[in-house]
């Protein structure tokens, strides 16, 4: 299998990824998101990003995104991740987009963290322990009520196969929305068909019967 060597300056990650990735695949099997997903039907696209080196190695651009650039301006070398497809081995440096800060953002767990040590060590003695008492109390509590649920983890099993289920229909929902210009043409299905029947074992003659 082939594979391409990846980089995304802004987040500091690197890899190797299969040929025939797209740029938004391989940005979430980094751990990347971008700021919203893509409303292809309306024509609305977050992803994009520039190709800071290695664009060389990457399918010509689409007519989505001749359109998308057309209508919002383009930097060099800049490409939409939904519809840039990897097609050859090589070097790739990526630069996303900053993420605009929002104001309604939460604190981060961290910070929580040490706001609540704060809160805590202003708190007076009395105020102190009887805190401590009621996380022991709620502690105690989500242990029993584990033991009680036990005999329904069944029911996360059922979950389980009904989340890959939900898998398979995002997949086929992601092939979808695939540019067009990325799908296999008729008579390179019919050369695959005519590989896989050829590869298929044929069945042994069976011995005449003795007479």
């Amino acid at each position: 299998m082939s594979v391409a060597q990846i980089t995304f300056k802004r987040e500091g990650r690197e890899g190797i990824v299969a040929v025939g990735s797209y740029l938004a695949d391989a940005a979430k099997r980094f751990g990347i998101r971008f700021d919203e997903d893509c409303a292809q039907d309306e024509d609305l696209h977050f992803c994009s990003l520039v190709v800071d080196s290695g664009s060389d190695n990457l399918s010509p651009l689409t007519v989505v995104e001749t359109e998308h650039f057309s209508a919002h301006g383009r930097k060099a070398n800049e490409r939409l991740a939904c519809q840039a497809k990897i097609q050859t081995a090589g070097d790739l440096v990526i630069m996303t987009t900053e993420k605009k800060e929002k104001a309604d953002d939460k604190p981060n767990t961290e910070e929580q963290t040490e706001q609540y040590k704060k809160d805590f060590a202003e708190l007076p003695l009395e105020k102190k322990i009887a805190t401590l008492v009621q996380l022991e109390a709620i502690a105690f509590g989500e242990t029993v009520s584990f033991i009680i649920n036990s005999p329904y983890l069944v029911f996360d099993k059922v979950m389980d196969v009904m989340a890959e289920f939900g898998l398979k229909k995002e997949e086929e929902s992601k092939k979808s929305a695939r540019p067009k210009e990325h799908e296999p043409s008729p008579k390179a299905k019919t050369k695959k068909s005519a590989g896989a029947k050829a590869a298929s074992p044929k069945s042994e003659a069976k011995p005449e019967a003795a007479e």
